[in-house]
């Protein structure tokens, strides 16, 4: 992994000797400038993570050289040297985007304390602000499934999460989960102290993902105010997810396959080689080798990508997951929006199981919260789904048609009345049609619906 590099910039000798041993000591990489012009040189070549910097120096000042700094790339930290009764000075750095200031004579042990915590500021920030960045989290997402498709897939993400494994590729359909994968990954690594950042390749324009990915220097094109730092050198030691991956054009492709060769790359303008250790993780719900036979994707980018392949099944394939999925969105939305529903019926849940779910996942966690929100009873019933999920669900297959009693047996009149229902939503209140449906005369079917108060 990348060391921290540091730039002690003092015009006396000893104090920049004695910075350098001490720092090195810690395990930081020390670079040293005597004047404010050599400062600013090897800070554009060399771009440390942090600078030490005296305020009085030869030549420009170091006011002048933290402005110039700050102009070409404002993510450098850094802490000024001040002398005694300099602080109204170093005050003022502080507002020109210096992060702290230290007086000399200065306490070594005070010092790398000073650093540590611009640092650890520094991280912290940075996994923040980065596209789709998030924070550090206690713990892996948690993935539901006791199929035997879903114990194939954990017990391969844990092996994967344990080892070096530098390239994973996620294949599934759209909803099945994907990302939520990546990140159990990141999470159980030992990685997970380091940034997790993800982005979707086919969201992201073809002429604007190159810079998002690899970062750009000052004056590279037109808006170029200032450097910055690209995705893959934002998750250095971390993990990066690159999401639709599918999507990317074939020029982006042949970018990225050059960068996976030995994880070097250059901003865009620059012309320094930047080295980064990153764990890519790539998803996509196209079928990539189709992809390639079509002349839409690079064979040796593909071989490159599935090191080790993952593939998440779709949820009609796991159908002894569904009502654990279920049970653990309404638990979710029960604490969101103040609800206590407790149990699935016994006809919402055979719904539920026979529906195919195109959307996979995604549509179930939309459907439950659909219910939920809706619902007033302790129980998610019948008539709380969506009627396209009911006549879908009712046609998928000639076994779905044969209703089974659940074990808490059911309210025939209950049953009846939304039977007459359905129909009726179905066939826009259309008696003849509804009463054929239902496989009922029309004076039957009347009968009924006056029962029911559907007609007075």
């Amino acid at each position: 992994m990348k060391k921290t590099r540091i730039l002690v910039v003092d015009d006396e000798h000893l104090i920049r000797w004695s910075l350098e041993q001490n720092l090195r000591k810690q395990g930081y990489d020390l670079l040293t400038a005597g004047t404010g012009e050599d400062a600013l040189k090897i800070a554009r070549e060399e771009q440390p993570d942090l600078v030490l910097l005296d305020i009085q120096l030869p030549g420009i000042s170091g006011l002048e050289v933290l402005e110039k700094i700050k102009e070409f790339d404002e993510e450098i930290i850094v802490i000024m040297v001040t002398a005694q009764g300099g602080l109204e000075i170093a005050v003022n750095a502080m507002r020109m985007g210096a992060y702290d200031y230290i007086n000399k004579p200065f306490n070594l042990d005070e010092m790398a304390i000073v650093i540590r915590k611009a640092l650890e500021n520094s991280d912290l920030r940075r996994e923040v602000a980065g596209l789709r960045s998030e924070h550090k989290k206690v713990g892996p997402p948690r993935l539901i499934g006791e199929s035997r498709h879903m114990k194939h897939v954990l017990e391969m993400m844990g092996r994967v999460a344990k080892s070096e494994a530098s390239m994973v590729l996620v294949q599934g359909e759209s909803g099945t989960g994907k990302e939520l994968v990546a990140k159990w990954i990141h999470y159980e690594s030992s990685r997970s102290d380091k940034p997790f950042v993800a982005i979707n390749c086919a969201a992201v324009p073809a002429t604007l993902l190159e810079s998002e990915l690899f970062g750009y220097e000052k004056g590279a094109f037109t808006d170029a105010k200032a450097t910055k730092k690209g995705l893959f050198e934002l998750a250095d030691g971390g993990t990066v997810f690159l999401d639709e991956i599918g999507d990317m054009e074939l020029g982006m492709q042949a970018k990225l396959l050059r960068f996976l060769e030995d994880r070097t790359f250059r901003r865009i303008g620059g012309s320094k080689t930047i080295t980064v250790d990153v764990r890519i993780i790539s998803a996509t719900n196209k079928d990539l080798l189709k992809a390639v036979e079509e002349k839409n994707f690079r064979n040796d980018l593909y071989y490159r990508l599935q090191v080790i392949p993952i593939f998440m099944p779709p949820l009609r394939e796991r159908r002894e997951d569904i009502i654990l999925l279920a049970n653990y969105f309404i638990d979710s939305y029960n604490r969101e929006f103040n609800k206590r529903v407790k149990a699935i019926s016994g006809m919402a849940e055979k719904v539920l199981t026979d529906y195919d779910w195109p959307g996979n996942i995604r549509e179930l966690k939309n459907v439950i919260e659909r219910a939920i929100i809706l619902g007033n009873e302790d129980t998610l019933l019948f008539e709380h789904l969506p009627l396209e999920l009911v006549a879908r669900g009712s046609t998928a297959s000639p076994a779905t048609t044969t209703f089974k009693l659940p074990p808490e047996g059911v309210d025939i009149e209950e049953v009846e009345k939304e039977l007459i229902r359905q129909a009726l939503d179905v066939t826009e209140w259309n008696q003849s049609k509804a009463a054929k449906m239902l496989n009922l005369g029309i004076d039957a079917f009347r009968y009924r619906m006056k029962k029911f108060g559907f007609l007075k």
